[in-house]
Formats: C-alpha cells, structure tokens, sequence
C-alpha cells in the first residue's frame, strides 16, 4: 500500500457469518506449526548467536564495551518486547462486564498508541488506532482494548492484517457484530529508507455492523476527530 491511501475490508456484507469466516482465513500471521515447540530462553540464546555473527560480518568489534552485549540485548529484545504478540500465550484477557445500565451508544476509544514492526523490512510502524464498538449485551474494560492493540502490533506486521486483526478479535470478544477500528501510522520503511518521505502516514480501516451504515460511519469518524 502506498502512504496515504486508505484500505478498508468492508467490501460486501461482513455482517453475515459466512463472509466474516471466510475473511478470517486469511488474517493470520503466517507461522508454521511448530513455532512455539522451542521454549523462549533457547530463542533467545540462538538469537543471540545468530545475531553475533551478523554484527561479525558488518565488521563490528565485540570486544568493544559497548557492543559485547548488544547480541543478548536484542535478543532478548525480539522475544520478550517488540515480538512477544506472536505466542497465544501472551494474548490479554478480555474483562467484559454485564451492560446493567443498557448503553446502546458506541463506545469509542481513540488515540491508542502502538509500535510495531514492519514485517518486510524489520523496521518499526509507530501509530495510534482508533476503536469503536456498540455493546450487544456487554462492554470491555477500556484498558483492555489497548492491550489487544499491543498484542497485535507486537509481531512483525502488516498494517492492514493488523487492523482487521484487532477488530475480529473484538468481534469475537465483545459478542458484537458493531466494531469499528481505524489505524494511521508512520512506517519507518518508507520514511527511513527507500523513498525518504518523513512526511505521510498510512490509513487503514475495519468497520463491521452498524459501522457501515453512512450515518453511523460518518459519526464514528467525527468523534475520533477525523
């Protein structure tokens, strides 16, 4: 996608469930199957090997202070910080509490920050995401909706798989099928190499149920400020 073009999978009727399965078969972040048979301490230690012999062969000196750990370090960087969304194991839960008081209204939470990583180029994607939902008979923690946003930007990305990931799994969560997410980023694979462009941010939509509906849509984005 090229910065400031807008993607938005909202083609068609998604409210059916034959549409939003057959979309899901291919959000997933590819994985093989045994991804998750070696334990984090023995990534980490092959990370770190590996990654010495890349700084190696850039030439770097090892023995050097302030480079001798730098292998550990982003080891350990890669599987517990900027990676960690990849293992299941690692997804929040969800606290979802009874809609006692029958709010019908959306419930929208904006400007969540996020750092991913470009998954061509290795490369981070910093941006906020735009969430809304209307309850069907529960409403989340709000604090929970920017740990699903962590989760899934913490793995090497696509902004757009990221987007439609965030709002299935609201989707599935919430028991709704009213969910609305917008992301906008900085991709730093385009604003540090390549074409240099500092200046463009790339958006990104998912808007399911009542969020295709203009009036509704239209609401959604003049709250979040858009």
């Amino acid at each position: 996608m090229k910065p400031n073009e807008t993607s938005s999978p909202t083609a068609g009727n998604l409210n059916s469930n034959l549409a939003i399965d057959e979309y899901n078969t291919s959000i997933q972040t590819p994985l093989r199957a045994d991804a998750f048979d070696m334990d984090d301490a023995t990534k980490i230690s092959k990370i770190e090997a590996h990654f010495s012999e890349i700084m190696n062969i850039m030439g770097l000196d090892l023995t050097d202070d302030s480079l001798k750990d730098t292998p550990k370090r982003v080891a350990k960087m890669f599987i517990t910080e900027h990676f960690k969304g990849l293992n299941p194991a690692n997804k929040p839960n969800l606290t979802l509490f009874e809609n006692k008081y029958n709010y019908k209204q959306m419930v929208i939470e904006k400007d969540i920050s996020f750092y991913s990583n470009c998954e061509h180029h290795f490369v981070p994607i910093i941006g906020k995401a735009h969430i809304g939902y209307i309850s069907s008979g529960t409403v989340v923690g709000l604090s929970k909706l920017n740990r699903i946003v962590d989760y899934f930007a913490k793995r090497p990305q696509v902004q757009e798989r990221m987007t439609i990931q965030i709002a299935h799994e609201l989707l599935d969560a919430l028991k709704t099928e009213d969910v609305a997410v917008v992301i906008e980023a900085k991709h730093l694979c385009v604003s540090s190499r390549g074409i240099k462009d500092d200046t463009s941010l790339t958006t990104t939509s998912a808007l399911f149920g009542k969020f295709l509906d203009m009036d509704t849509r239209s609401e959604f984005i003049r709250l979040i400020g858009k």
